[in-house]
């Protein structure tokens, strides 16, 4: 049960000691503020791992994002095989005075090539300035923090897991051809031996 004038005390009780506090000024921006790691300022493009296929474009709320792209022939890899196209990328932009910071982008991006970045200085007089390019977008990429480190027990990502067993297979490959030209080449000088060596004599000549 709580006494009449009860919440009015409270409300004094902490306006007391806020003012008994000293006062903290941002020297900003003389002085960085310490933000947290994992701070939502602009969204940084990975590029390299942008494979064109518009949903990040298409989940946002805002319609913000704008990409174009086009097609190109890729030759087969080995003799026989078929050309294959792929989308390359022309332009990605993100218009940041429509943006709403929600990170559905980056969320639903398959590939990892959106991430956040801490960057939040980019203020701009003109507000057709604040969309910016693929170029900006990258510089960005490189002020993305490294992922908090794995548990030590958690299992590999399937992608370090693939990856490395895709090494490790073209290891073992190039291993294998080194060693058959070894041997080889080894078989030629035994067989330009033999060719060079005098012929000896038979018995009864």
């Amino acid at each position: 049960m709580s006494f009449p004038g009860s919440g009015l005390a409270k409300g004094l009780a902490v306006t007391l000691r806020t003012m008994t506090k000293r006062s903290v000024t941002a020297q900003y921006p003389d002085v960085q503020p310490d933000l947290p790691p994992r701070t939502r300022g602009v969204i940084g493009l990975f590029e390299e791992n942008c494979t064109v296929c518009m949903l990040c474009a298409r989940e946002c709320p805002d319609w913000c994002i704008y990409i174009d792209s086009h097609k190109e022939t890729v030759p087969p890899a080995a003799p026989g095989g078929r050309e294959r196209s792929r989308n390359v990328l022309d332009r990605f932009a993100i218009d940041f005075a429509l943006c709403m910071y929600c990170g559905i982008c980056i969320e639903v991006c398959p590939f990892d090539a959106l991430f956040w970045s801490p960057e939040f200085e980019y203020a701009e007089t003109d507000i057709h300035e604040l969309t910016h390019e693929r170029d900006k977008l990258r510089e960005w990429m490189w002020t993305v923090p490294e992922p908090p480190a794995l548990d030590p027990a958690a299992e590999e990502p399937k992608e370090l897991a693939a990856a490395r067993k895709a090494a490790d297979k073209l290891a073992a490959q190039q291993q294998a051809e080194a060693e058959a030209a070894q041997a080889q080449a080894q078989a030629g000088e035994q067989e330009s031996a033999d060719q060079d060596r005098p012929d000896t004599p038979g018995e009864g000549t």
